[in-house]
């Protein structure tokens, strides 16, 4: 089963998660809020597998209740999801580089939110692959982005810099795996050693450490 928190400050978006969340057999929701801080609370309390978390809330926005969250040790096993209103949005960036396991705009159909919670639950892949490459793709584009400096980077082989800069592209692990013609858990293995080594929280912050770091760029694809 998989444990969902929804915090919105829209009572009717809150309405809209929690019936589309029970009426599913292997999701339930434990808990919403209408502002960043309770959120927070209720997280530490029910330790939920996903948080859905608004971007922007009264009292704790969306993105301090983010950093709290996944600042926070005992809280490790939890993914958050930012929603936003908007696909392209500098706060959504700045979520994925806090530790956000990605991002839904709120328009997003019912099937591909349901879906989402699933995948991230399972850290098997980025939400919104391609508008999530897109949107860091133009933050790391812009002039006074510099490279960031990720010592752990040389510890990476170069397999691992080859697959890491597929996984900044979008590529599922099974698309790697086609793209580089060896198996599907081969490519999972080289992700997670990555993952390991960038201390990246998962797929989506190694897609930020790829951009941030130059390993990737806008040019790649």
């Amino acid at each position: 089963m998989i444990r969902v928190v929804v915090a919105d400050d829209q009572s009717l978006v809150r309405i809209g998660l929690r019936v589309l969340v029970e009426s599913e057999d292997d999701i339930e929701l434990v808990g919403e809020a209408g502002d960043g801080r309770s959120a927070v609370k209720l997280v530490r309390r029910t330790r939920p597998d996903v948080a859905l978390l608004d971007v922007r809330m009264p009292e704790t926005d969306g993105l301090t209740a983010l950093r709290e969250i996944t600042g926070d040790p005992a809280l490790a096993g939890t993914k958050v999801v930012i929603l936003t209103t908007f696909d392209i949005d500098e706060y959504v960036y700045e979520a994925l580089r806090s530790g956000a396991s990605g991002f839904l705009v709120k328009d997003t159909e019912p099937s591909e939110l349901v879906r989402a919670v699933r995948v991230v639950a399972q850290g098997d892949a980025l939400l919104s692959p391609t508008v999530t490459r897109r949107l860091i793709s133009a933050y790391a584009a812009r002039p006074a982005r510099r490279k960031a400096d990720f010592p752990n980077m040389a510890q990476l082989t170069e397999r691992e810099r080859e697959i890491v800069a597929l996984v900044a592209e979008g590529l599922s692990n099974e698309e790697i795996a086609q793209r580089l013609v060896i198996s599907p858990a081969t490519a999972r293995t080289h992700v997670s050693h990555a993952m390991i080594k960038l201390q990246a929280r998962d797929r989506a912050q190694l897609v930020v450490f790829a951009f941030q770091s130059g390993l990737a760029t806008p040019a790649d694809g």
